[in-house]
């Protein structure tokens, strides 16, 4: 047992911080960001280890979001009011489908060119769709939590197959809290 535990402490941690994170965003806390960014720290090494590239380098991209992101929030609309929960924007689906669609293919054949991974088509869809979810949540768009359960789900199976049993497991959870963050996010909507 303690074998397993030494071989799996990244996978143990970062899955701890992970659930704090995903409850700390269905609260809508600010504070979320500074978990987030000690999960993204420890996610580069063990998806590096793991040899899931294109989340190690997603992770990066992660940790200047978590800046923004908790920016945007104690910012808000104006200097006295914090953002709120709102709808995403219309205007902004057709060229988020065209990003993730072109970022997707980039990420895909850079995987498939210049790595060994043995998932480029998995790795590349969970990082390019989640560009986008993590701008959304920025922002607190309502609809990011969709773009989550569909990361959620392929990353659950995902993570299962390279042996991350822990973070598998807490992104099949993601899929049920983030059911229940829709709900109680629409809720905020209504109500404000």
């Amino acid at each position: 047992m303690t074998d397993f535990i030494i071989a799996h402490w990244l996978d143990i941690t970062t899955t701890v911080l992970g659930l704090a994170y995903i409850l700390l965003e269905y609260k809508a806390s600010i504070w979320m960001w500074a978990v987030g960014f000690a999960m993204q720290a420890l996610g580069i090494v063990l998806y590096y280890q793991k040899g899931l590239y294109a989340d190690c380098g997603m992770e990066f991209y992660y940790l200047s979001m978590t800046v923004y992101g908790w920016w945007r929030w104690v910012r808000g609309t104006s200097a006295k009011q914090t953002l709120p929960v709102r709808h995403f924007p219309r205007r902004l689906i057709l060229p988020w489908l065209l990003i993730i669609g072109t970022v997707w293919a980039v990420i895909y054949w850079l995987l498939v060119t210049f790595t060994n991974s043995n998932v480029p088509l998995a790795d590349s869809f969970t990082t390019a769709l989640s560009i986008v979810g993590i701008w959304a949540l920025a922002h607190k768009y309502l609809e990011q939590w969709f773009i989550w359960i569909a990361v959620d789900v392929v990353t659950s199976a995902l993570y299962f197959y390279k042996d991350i049993p822990f973070k598998a497991s807490l992104y099949a959870l993601y899929v049920i809290i983030a059911i229940f963050g829709y709900l109680k996010w629409r809720k905020m909507i209504i109500n404000s």
